[in-house]
Formats: structure tokens, C-alpha cells, sequence
């Protein structure tokens, strides 16, 4: 594995930065090459033990490019889930895809976690989107590190008195504090001085990502169902199954489910009723290499009803030697780490109510020597849910129960 000399340059930056600083935040963007480049910033500080805490898809990728570079530390890979279960102690922590730390303005459970491994150690950071919402994200990320910034500050709330302008908000009746709201002009001025961002541009990318609407029409059956949910809130099956809709939420949830032609019922089972979406893809892509992302796992099994078991891998190595195998993942699995470059197109059964899902799932197909644009295509039902959450999170936007009730005039 030969590193680009983007990467062997931002390695050397990265470890003065850190010898400085103590920690060091690379914002590159999606498919440049974040993990090779963590890994030489680590070799050029001469590390023995090293820990990469990262998700669980991502794992057998970072041993594969920790051993090809041929590098002299030890290293120790987890996902956020196992920390609690950890007995390594390392020299030096890399934080893959640190953007999932900075929920606020109370931290994650995960954020206490490596808050006391971190205790000392330098660290780096990787995220193509730091902040993708608010800079207020900011804060929880580089609180786990000694030597953040705002390391003086005790919590997100007294930090956010001096960084946030503190709004109100209504949530569910109630007047709520609103810390979106951040400086960014005074935050970055603590904190630019620790991160190099990195586009594609700059990394020589010769393709975009080309993204295709498709409107299926689906069945009569789903729309009597979406308009039974919306007019009475509950839906009686033939076969004894509920749907229950009370609340806003419920509603949303239940709509964009079934108009992806799957929907749960009060007994939590699964439901199959529409396999339009389906059928279009076998229509479309009979002899593609393609992968499919999905956002419910009933989504999953009317995939699987309708190709065989036999036609999906979720391991995207086996994907990317196979030229029979279709790549399957949830979104919210899927989104981050892995390398579908050799996919003909990347089709996206459902969308995801988060932004950050959207940005980072539809740039699994870029790479840097790819010659022609990763399409990407969106499969929303006509008079679907689907487009309206499609245009909040394009400009970079959760889509919440707020833009559903304003969506759909509920009260």
C-alpha cells in the first residue's frame, strides 16, 4: 500500500500539531483516505500502542491498511459499542467518525467512556462532517481530550454560555433552552489551529456524486393504508394486525415505513404488503452490480422475498471481488467507513430522517481513480413522505417532527 503524498503531508502536520497540542482533528472529507492517513500520523509520533476506536464494519478494513503499510505500533481496534469492555491501554487514541460524539447538550454514554481513557493521551480526531448540524457539536468531541480547548469549562451548559446564544423553543408544549445556535466565529478561533480539513477537490476526485429521484407508484393498498393512518390514526388488518399512529411521531415513523410498502404493527412483527419498490429495482438492475441500502429491517426482509438470501453480502470485501453479489446494509449501519467503489450504482430503498446519514451514504461509491460519476438513486413513492425528508437533509437538516407537523398541518 503506496500512501498519496496528500496523505504523507497531512500525516507530518498532523503529528506537529499534536506534539503542540495534544490532539489534532483531520476533517477530510468522505473516501480521501482519512484512516491510512490517522495511522501514519500515529507512526510519525512513535507510538507503541495504539487504540482506533471506530464502527464495526470498518474494523477488518483498519487491521487490513495498519498491516499493508507495514507500520511499527501495535494496534488495537474496537467500535463504540465494545468500549465498555476494553483492557487495552493504549499510548495514543484515533477517533474514527467523531461527529457521532457530539450529541448535546448532554454528552453520550460513549463520551464518558473515552473521557477517562482518554485521560492524558494524545488523540485524533477523523470526521468528514464535524459539524454538521451546529458547532455546538463541537464541544462533547473535544471534551473527552485533556487538552481540549475548552478544557476549563466543567459542562456543555457553562461552555455554552459564553459560545451559544441561548434561544427558547417549544418541544412537546414546553419551553425548552435551544443551544443549536452557536458562534462559530469565536469557536473556530479556539479551535482552528487543531484541524486540517481536506476536500475532494483537492484530493484530485475527477467525479461527483449524480443522484436520480425515481417516483414508484405504489399499490392501492398503501395509499389506503397512509390515508386510513392519517384520517384515523389506527388501522385494522384482516388478520388481526393493529397499526397504531397516536402521536405525531408514531405517525411519521408509520408513514415513512409504509410507503416503502413495510410497516411494524403492535405486535412488532414485520409486514410485507408492497413490494413495488422491489420490483422496480429487479426491473432496473437485473444485471448491475449494485448495492441497496434499506432503513427498516422489514425493508430487509421483502429484499430477501424477493431476490433470494443468496443474492446479498453485508461484507463489503466479498461485494467488491464478487460479480454476482448485490451489497446490503441499513442505512444507519452502512453510512460510514466502507468502500463500495466498485458498484455500478448505489440505489437507496428508503431515506434516513438524518442529515449526516445523507451526506455520508451517498458518497460510499466515490473513490479518487473512479472515472465516471457514482450514481446514486433515490426510490421515493409518489405522494410519498420520502421527498419532503429528501429536502431538509440536503441542506444539511434533521428532518424532525416540526418539519413533518408543518409538512402535513398537524397539530
Amino acid at each position: 500500500m503506496q500512501p498519496r503524498p496528500y496523505q504523507i503531508d497531512i500525516a507530518n502536520r498532523a503529528a506537529d500539531i499534536i506534539r503542540r497540542h495534544g490532539l489534532v482533528y483531520l476533517a477530510m472529507q468522505v473516501r480521501t483516505g482519512k484512516t491510512a492517513t490517522a495511522l501514519l500520523t500515529a507512526e510519525n509520533l512513535s507510538q507503541k500502542k495504539v487504540l482506533f476506536v471506530t464502527k464495526k464494519k470498518v474494523i477488518d478494513g483498519i487491521l487490513a491498511d495498519h498491516k499493508a503499510l507495514n507500520l511499527s505500533f501495535e494496534i488495537a481496534v474496537t467500535n463504540y459499542e465494545q468500549l465498555h469492555n476494553l483492557q487495552y491501554l493504549p499510548d495514543l487514541i484515533i477517533v474514527d467518525e467523531a461527529h457521532c460524539l457530539g450529541q448535546y447538550p448532554r454528552p453520550a454514554k460513549k463520551v464518558k467512556i473515552l473521557k477517562a481513557l482518554c485521560k492524558g493521551k494524545p488523540i485524533i480526531y477523523l470526521s468528514g462532517t464535524p459539524t454538521p448540524e451546529s458547532y455546538s457539536q463541537l464541544f462533547h468531541q473535544l471534551h473527552i481530550s485533556s487538552f481540549s480547548p475548552f478544557k476549563d469549562y466543567v459542562n456543555f451548559y457553562k461552555w455554552a454560555q459564553d459560545y451559544v446564544d441561548i434561544r427558547l423553543k417549544y418541544f412537546k408544549g414546553l419551553k425548552v433552552n435551544d443551544y443549536s445556535n452557536a458562534n462559530q466565529t469565536k469557536i473556530k478561533a479556539m479551535t482552528d489551529h487543531l484541524i486540517i480539513p481536506f476536500t475532494q477537490e483537492e484530493a484530485g476526485f475527477k467525479q461527483d456524486v449524480e443522484e436520480i429521484t425515481i417516483g414508484i407508484t405504489m399499490q392501492p393498498s398503501t395509499y389506503y393504508l397512509t390515508d386510513k393512518l392519517k384520517k384515523d390514526r389506527i388501522f385494522y388488518g384482516k388478520d388481526g394486525n393493529v397499526v397504531l399512529a397516536d402521536t405525531g411521531a408514531a405517525l411519521m415513523s408509520k408513514l415513512h415505513q409504509c410507503f416503502s410498502g413495510t410497516v411494524i404493527d403492535e405486535k412488532q412483527e414485520g409486514l410485507v404488503f408492497d413490494r413495488s419498490k422491489a420490483y422496480w429495482i429487479k426491473d432496473h438492475f437485473k444485471d448491475k452490480k449494485i448495492a441497496i441500502f434499506y432503513k427498516y429491517k422489514a425493508e430487509e426482509i421483502m429484499l430477501y422475498l424477493t431476490f433470494g438470501y443468496d443474492k446479498f453480502t453485508s461484507d463489503p470485501a466479498e461485494f467488491a471481488k464478487s460479480d454476482s453479489k448485490w451489497f446490503l446494509s441499513q442505512i444507519q449501519s452502512g453510512r460510514e467507513g466502507i468502500n463500495l467503489s466498485t458498484a455500478d450504482a448505489l440505489i437507496m430503498l428508503n431515506i434516513d430522517f438524518s442529515a449526516v446519514s445523507y451526506w455520508q451514504a451517498r458518497a460510499r461509491m466515490q473513490n479518487k481513480d473512479r472515472e465516471e460519476a457514482s450514481k446514486v438513486y433515490w426510490l421515493f413513492a409518489e405522494g410519498g413522505i420520502e421527498e419532503n425528508i429528501y429536502k431538509a437533509v440536503k441542506d444539511k437538516k434533521d428532518y424532525t417532527l416540526s418539519y413533518f407537523k408543518n409538512d402535513y398541518g398537524i397539530e
